[in-house]
């Protein structure tokens, strides 16, 4: 599998959720299960059957963050670099309504669009990579087209 570019932030939120199912919450619910089972019937029995599925949601996402931490690369801003790269902040100003936005490129899994987070392979990001500053480009989002002049990036 090919390796995923993320940044420092991101690689480090996937090791702590992967730590906290693994050697926390996973041994919790196992107990929690065995609590419940200890109190006869299961077939009745509403917190057995709650840890059960919580415990088929934790093995289903531990092993795709397994797979997402080996396959991370963490990636930096090359602050030398003259053209937007993946984990560069850039402000870009919409040319129909003026307003300036200001976004930084990361990994899928490190997205939070509320804290101006988008991924590089996102319409929006996609359509930053490799451009300039003074560059204009064209997103279209589900909202239409819109035009950004990139005013500039770090």
């Amino acid at each position: 599998m090919a390796k995923t570019p993320c940044t420092k932030e991101t690689y480090d939120k996937l090791v702590e959720r992967y730590t906290f199912l693994k050697k926390i919450e996973r041994p919790r619910v196992v107990d929690e299960m065995e609590e419940a089972r200890k109190q006869g019937d299961l077939s009745e029995n509403a917190e057995y059957h709650a840890a059960k599925e919580m415990l088929a949601h934790i093995d289903l996402e531990i092993p795709k963050l397994e797979d997402q931490i080996s396959n991370a690369i963490i990636v930096e801003f090359d602050a030398n670099s003259d053209t937007v790269r993946f984990g560069a902040t850039v402000t870009a100003k919409n040319l129909a309504t003026k307003k300036e936005v200001v976004y930084q490129l990361v990994s899928p899994e490190g997205v939070d669009p509320m804290n101006g987070k988008i991924s590089f392979k996102s319409p929006m990001g996609s359509a930053f990579m490799g451009k300039k500053k003074g560059d204009i480009v064209e997103v279209v989002t589900p909202k239409g087209k819109n035009r950004f002049e990139i005013v500039d990036f770090k």
